[in-house]
């Protein structure tokens, strides 16, 4: 317990330390401090999410962000740059818009909470460049949010009822993904990163998950609208905003709110849960385990429950030489529920389409070079493309839900084993099997195949000798002593 002149029934002293611990946690981090496997998985992590960002220039969600953002800037001008266009914007506006093109595709990486890297990695990005801070501040900066942000996020996730009534608020908690890195690289102290954390669960959103009902591309702006807040909260408290700490120590603030209920049950009053939340998750393992580590990252621009199944057609395709006029039945079992979907008319949205196994399956047979055309409104509604997805089908098995493959990676830290069956035109008959597909912890992609699939990301935006030489230098960042000297680095 520690002195908070707030807490009068308690003799002023908090009830837990957790916002203070993990605080200090941050600030006290460093970069010598950080296992060379770490380091190297944060520089891999910052790599893919900068494709991602690059991949979506020139998509529909890209140019209305883009828009949104300079409109939000009063035109050019700032001391960030925007990848993939070279603009000078603020910072909080350059992370309105790179928040959202990190999320476009679904391309980044995916932890047992959320996409935490859509924010960290702009937000630490930005926050380096705006402060004239060196890589090796960066990377820390990086590891620091995703060890905070992770741990935050896991003592409010959904009890299973939760989940089924409300969905997976995972644009909620991305909050803090983003306010700790630029706190980090703004050289805050514990009682600031504090003070911040606090502003954070004043401004987190409600846990509805709408966008997983509607299907709206509004979820991929939610991850920028993040990014921007973490800057305005930063900036509020370097101006001297306070009387915000130790929000995570009480309940009626966040933890026991996030977990609570709305009313919807009938009483009419919102009720705080306190119960819920699992608040020794906030300091478990700190400085210790590196949760880092255990996020997965996604080796196609889909949901993350459709990777096995698209991975297991790649290789089966390779292996066995068939394309997709050849293709007769292809059995996906167990099916994923809400991931199976082929609608006659086509795909409203882009969300809607990564959600599907057998969309993204057909993409990949009749164009497997990945990116986001893919994801045209002429592609999502291409005749041929949806006769070939309405092909895959429901295995056998009862359906799995996400919410228990969640627990499985979560708790387990494996992954569903998946089968995946074609029938050809001409008879012949393939199985193949997977679980963690490449780019899950427990097969985690080389640098040597993240650097390929950065060269595919990045295509849209950079080529030739700027391609390898921002590849290069992304991949010794530690090495460069102010990230404002990289402006140009990226398109």
């Amino acid at each position: 317990m520690r002195y908070n002149r707030l807490y009068k029934d308690n003799n002023f002293l908090t009830p837990t330390t957790y916002t203070q611990e993990l605080s200090e946690y941050a600030v006290g981090l460093k970069y010598e401090d950080i296992p060379p496997e770490v380091v190297e998985r944060a520089k891999m992590i910052m790599l893919q999410t900068v494709g991602a960002a690059l991949a979506a220039k020139g998509t529909p969600i890209h140019d209305k962000i883009m828009k949104m953002a300079h409109e939000a800037n009063g035109g050019s001008g700032g001391g960030t740059t925007v990848w993939g266009s070279g603009e000078k914007m603020a910072a909080v506006n350059a992370a309105l818009a790179l928040g959202t093109t990190a999320d476009a595709l679904d391309w980044e990486d995916c932890s047992w909470t959320g996409h935490p890297s859509a924010g960290i990695i702009p937000c630490a990005w930005l926050a380096a460049e705006e402060r004239h801070r060196s890589g090796k501040d960066l990377i820390t900066a990086i590891v620091a949010g995703y060890e905070v942000y992770q741990r935050i996020a896991m003592a409010v996730q959904p009890s299973d009822e939760r989940w089924k009534k409300k969905g997976w608020g995972l644009t909620s908690w991305q909050i803090f993904g983003c306010i700790v890195p630029i706190a980090k690289l703004y050289g805050f102290d514990a009682r600031k990163v504090n003070q911040a954390i606090g502003i954070g669960c004043e401004c987190s959103t409600l846990p509805v998950a709408y966008h997983a009902t509607t299907m709206s591309d509004f979820y991929h702006y939610e991850h920028g609208y993040r990014a921007r807040d973490g800057f305005v909260i930063a900036k509020a408290v370097e101006k001297g905003i306070h009387n915000q700490r130790d929000a995570l120590d009480e309940p009626r603030c966040y933890t026991g709110v996030i977990c609570g209920d709305d009313g919807s049950n009938g009483s009419g009053e919102t009720t705080i849960r306190s119960g819920e939340a699992d608040l020794t998750w906030l300091v478990r393992d700190l400085g210790r385990r590196y949760l880092i580590m255990e996020t997965l990252m996604k080796h196609w621009p889909a949901n993350m429950w459709v990777q096995t199944p698209v991975e297991i057609i790649k290789d089966m395709s390779e292996k066995y030489g068939f394309g997709p006029d050849d293709v007769e039945e292809i059995v996906v079992d167990p099916p994923v529920r809400g991931r199976m979907w082929a609608p006659d008319e086509g795909f409203a949205s882009v969300t809607h389409a990564q959600f599907s196994i057998p969309f993204v399956i057909a993409s990949w047979l009749r164009d497997p070079h990945p990116g986001a055309h893919w994801y045209t409104a002429e592609k999502m509604r291409d005749p041929q493309t949806i006769a070939l997805a309405k092909r895959v089908k429901f295995g056998d098995s009862p359906q799995e839900s996400p919410m228990s493959s969640f627990k499985m990676f979560r708790e387990e830290r494996g992954y569903p084993m998946k089968t995946v069956t074609v029938t050809l035109k001409n008879g012949a008959r393939y199985e193949g099997k997977m679980d963690c597909h490449p780019g899950h912890p427990k097969n985690m992609m080389s640098r040597e195949e993240f650097s390929d699939r950065f060269r595919i990301q990045a295509a849209p935006a950079l080529e030739g000798e700027a391609l390898e030489k921002a590849l290069e230098t992304l991949c010794n960042i530690e090495s460069v002593e102010d990230i404002a000297s990289l402006a140009g680095l990226l398109g």
